[in-house]
């Protein structure tokens, strides 16, 4: 479904079937010259008609338009692709994320040997992407973008914005003048975003905190989220999501006064939002997403000295 929110910009609302998240707002800027679609959903038939009815409901040429990635998730990226053969002209990603959508071989991998990591038994690990609703993508030639760089689409002149922590590569645009922010999956109304671990190198809830607070600093009167409501309000948001974390923190801490744990087992003792309200009833896809969530704040932990982590045969367990 296309509505305008904003002069020349449009949010086209494109479901996801039977996948948590609902839905996906792409957003569509369109000028007299240039044209500009923020994120895509996922390389499924479904998605992929719902797409492309908004961009023919705006009467888009794909020949004048490009392509903005704010985060290599499937959902945001599975369709770039289709879209670069339907005649898009730039895509663009930050290089960080960019390079680890095209690592497939390398991203199998590491989820192969983060299952173990994270405590999952073996004959019940998680093969990546069949169990996200998505088919595999194909490489792509990207037009890496950094930190201040300019998108400049009829009378917006976007700024680059590095907001890593969902991902470790995710943007946003930023445009001053109109005081509008496209910030992808990084602030969310009504869910928060899932914050998981991306490599024992970085403090990635650190990483995320230090973003919110950066955005939380900007003059915004719209805040573009790729799911569920459009923010108009951000500080009291970013708030909420800061005290989320605590909590979530203060919870594990709680939790280890009774033994360590790994961080499947951690994530079945922790509370979820979710309808199904026993550890053994979650699908597959959403444990994984729980325990790299415990995982990362574990991490964290770690990072701050308050936690201590030992590795037990490939078996990560966590202790006070």
């Amino acid at each position: 479904m296309i509505t305008e929110v904003y002069p020349n910009i449009f949010k086209n609302e494109i479901p996801l079937p039977k996948n948590p998240l609902k839905a996906i707002n792409s957003y569509i800027i369109v000028s007299e010259t240039r044209n500009l679609i923020i994120d895509t959903g996922f390389n499924t038939i479904e998605c992929q008609n719902e797409l492309m009815k908004g961009i023919e409901e705006l009467n888009i040429d794909l020949d004048k338009t490009d392509l903005l990635i704010t985060h290599m998730h499937t959902d945001h990226s599975g369709l770039a692709p289709f879209l670069r053969k339907q005649g898009v002209q730039a895509i663009y990603f930050s290089q960080i994320d960019g390079e680890i959508y095209n690592q497939t071989s390398e991203k199998d991998l590491f989820f192969k040997s983060l299952n173990q990591l994270l405590g999952f038994e073996s004959n019940k690990t998680i093969k990546f992407g069949k169990e996200f609703g998505t088919t595999p993508t194909e490489p792509l030639d990207f037009s890496p973008l950094y930190e201040g760089n300019k998108v400049v689409i009829g009378a917006y002149s976007f700024e680059v914005v590095n907001i890593p922590g969902h991902t470790p590569g995710h943007i946003g645009l930023y445009e001053r003048n109109h005081k509008l922010f496209f910030c992808g999956d990084h602030i969310l109304d009504e869910i928060t975003p899932n914050i998981t671990f991306w490599g024992f190198e970085q403090d990635i809830l650190a990483t995320y905190f230090k973003s919110l607070n950066k955005v939380y600093e900007y003059e915004i009167d719209y805040l573009f989220t790729a799911h569920r409501k459009i923010i108009r309000a951000h500080q009291p948001r970013v708030t909420e999501l800061l005290r989320h974390h605590q909590e979530r923190l203060q919870e594990i801490l709680g939790i280890l006064k009774e033994g360590s744990k790994t961080p499947v087992q951690m994530a079945a003792s922790m509370h979820w939002d979710l309808s199904h309200k026993e550890w053994a009833d979650f699908p597959s896809s959403q444990k994984w997403f729980a325990s790299g969530e415990a995982l990362s704040h574990l991490e964290h932990l770690v990072h701050i000295g308050l936690v201590k982590r030992t590795n037990k045969e490939g078996v990560l367990f966590y202790g006070l």
